[in-house]
């Protein structure tokens, strides 16, 4: 199995993070000796129908933290949750499936208590020794966790010492575990390197970026990133806009789009984002021509057109050729890229040439010094079937985390770690 970027990168975080102790909370600055450690890591990872796990990236990204209390002295809980459990416990959301892959990865017993905040959890927390791992079963078995629940969270703190957030994929959201917990951890509470290396990284992009700054977005909808949009609009020398939301744009700006997705709603708010880009000085890149299909499905039938010339009863599934050069050129003459969202349906192999060409184009413009961010979600799914994550600075594990931190929004589980509230 390929070990992605961030798994390499978390070192090079610990090195960093060491110098920028006054800005950042991190587990650099304590010592775990004699602590146990609940650690909110995000081992939501999916799951084939024998429960074997498929990609480990999440869990990976957690071991440099894990082993840093472990090394101090200190015994770990690890907490987290897995799916979208709606009736209470189900056995395919279980975290007991983890347990055999975990104990391998981290070449020791990882012990298993089979709920989160039962008596099996308090009592093999309490008998934790140094230098040992306890994981808790699935936190949203209990409905509590979502709410943000203070009694549940305060049940949670309980169990441990020190309180460690190292889940950025969940950091936007306000649920017992990511952010209420802390309070009950004052003096004894910081990131983990997942945290702090997504932190850091999207800071980086956003504050401090090298000039040429390129932003990719992709996906379906305008409405979904129109508040990342406005965003960088204030900060990027280029917008390269790909995926189903360049067909708003399109049609918006007159052109005929056949059956592609479209936000009607949105038309105006297209021409708008054009205007304000113009005003800033912002390089809007739209496709200029499209492969298309006769359907949403893998085995459609394959057309290729201008992009503001489709015809009826087909619909634009990737960027074409000239469209990929025209990004790719804007791309490999960066120094600092943002991508977000694929050009196409990259699922689809007849669909994905366009996407593969956009992660390549990044690798090629990193392999000249540039600073390169894959956004999560969508992005870093490309970036890993084309097996590149290795090749890029930086792929981050939270995808709505992400966006949302881009947004300029606070996010609830990075402010209880800043937060001096006392409980």
């Amino acid at each position: 199995m390929q070990i992605p970027r961030i798994f390499f990168s978390v070192f090079l975080i610990q090195i960093s993070l060491q110098h920028n102790s006054q800005t950042m909370n991190t587990i650099d600055q304590h010592n775990f000796s004699g602590q146990k450690a609940l650690i909110r890591v995000d081992f939501n990872v999916p799951l084939d129908k024998e429960y074997k796990i498929t990609d480990d990236t999440r869990i990976r990204a957690a071991i440099p933290t894990i082993q840093k209390i472990l090394k101090d002295g200190g015994s770990v809980i690890l907490m987290s949750h897995l799916g979208r459990p709606k009736e209470g416990p189900a056995e395919k959301y279980s975290l007991k499936h983890l347990v055999p892959h975990l104990t391998e990865v981290l070449k020791t017993e990882v012990k298993f208590a089979d709920d989160c905040i039962g008596e099996s959890a308090k009592s093999m927390a309490a008998s934790l020794q140094p230098g040992e791992i306890l994981l808790l079963e699935n936190l949203r078995f209990y409905k509590e966790e979502e709410k943000g629940n203070e009694e549940f969270a305060q049940k949670l703190s309980a169990l441990g010492t020190f309180y460690v957030n190292d889940a950025f994929g969940t950091a936007h959201r306000a649920h017992a575990s990511t952010a209420v917990i802390a309070k009950f951890f004052p003096q004894k509470k910081c990131f983990g390197y997942v945290m702090a290396g997504e932190l850091e990284n999207a800071d980086k992009v956003m504050n401090h970026p090298a000039k040429p700054f390129t932003a990719i977005m992709g996906g379906a909808k305008v409405s979904d990133k129109i508040l990342i949009i406005e965003q960088l609009l204030n900060k990027v020398d280029n917008l390269l806009i790909g995926g189903g939301m360049a067909f708003t744009f399109v049609k918006a700006m007159g052109g005929k789009i056949g059956s592609s997705l479209c936000e009607e709603d949105k038309l105006d708010l297209a021409l708008q984002i054009l205007e304000k880009a113009k005003a800033k000085g912002v390089n809007i890149v739209l496709p200029s021509d499209a492969v298309l299909g006769d359907k949403f499905d893998a085995n459609a039938q394959v057309g290729h057109s201008e992009i503001n010339n489709i015809p009826e009863g087909w619909m634009g599934l990737d960027i074409g050729v000239k469209s990929a050069k025209l990004f790719s050129d804007v791309i490999e003459n960066s120094k600092t890229i943002l991508w977000n969202g694929p050009a196409g349906v990259f699922e689809f192999d007849k669909f994905s040439s366009g996407t593969k060409a956009v992660a390549e184009s990044i690798v090629r413009a990193t392999e000249k010094g540039a600073f390169s961010l894959i956004g999560g979600g969508d992005s870093a799914a490309a970036i890993n079937k084309f097996h590149l994550g290795e090749k890029v600075s930086y792929v981050s594990t939270g995808g709505g985390a992400l966006l949302e931190y881009i947004e300029g929004k606070v996010l609830p589980g990075v402010a209880a770690i800043t937060s001096k509230d006392v409980a």
